[in-house]
């Protein structure tokens, strides 16, 4: 099986944004984590703070034969009907994932554009809702 995690705007500071709200943990070594974690899994990684190459990353991931990506759009979920369009338009699952609880944040942060083109959310259970995402993928391929 094979993942793509995609993180939008400003994940590549996890670690030492807002430790209360992200904790202090960078992405790469929770990625890292992950790997050894999920070896029967090759995951893959991207980050990028700009709506266009996220879009291009999705696209990308389709022709890539990924089986499931694992898509954190940072605060584009809220804002970003290009994002929103291009998870619409390709064939590969789409798990949208949160760190936090968005539904415990500011207002408009309770919106998602995303969600309704996902297989599924999962939200406020920090770093670790990279796992159940990857479970859920693995879950999903068993049913099958």
């Amino acid at each position: 099986m094979k993942i793509l995690i995609i993180n939008g705007p400003n994940l590549n500071l996890l670690g030492t944004r807002q430790p209360e709200i992200y904790g202090s943990k960078t992405f790469d070594s929770y990625f890292s984590e992950l790997q050894f974690g999920f070896q029967e899994v090759e995951l893959a990684k991207y980050q990028s703070n700009v709506e266009g190459e996220l879009i291009n990353k999705l696209q990308e991931a389709q022709e890539q034969e990924y089986d499931g990506i694992i898509l954190n759009p940072g605060a584009y979920t809220h804002t970003s009907l290009a994002i929103a369009d291009a998870v619409s338009s390709i064939k590969t699952a789409v798990v949208e994932v949160h760190i936090s609880n968005v539904m415990d944040r500011e207002q408009i942060r309770h919106t998602s554009l995303i969600s309704k083109n996902a297989v599924g959310t999962i939200s406020g259970f920090g770093l670790n809702g990279y796992k159940l995402a990857i479970q859920s993928f693995l879950n999903t391929r068993e049913a099958n």
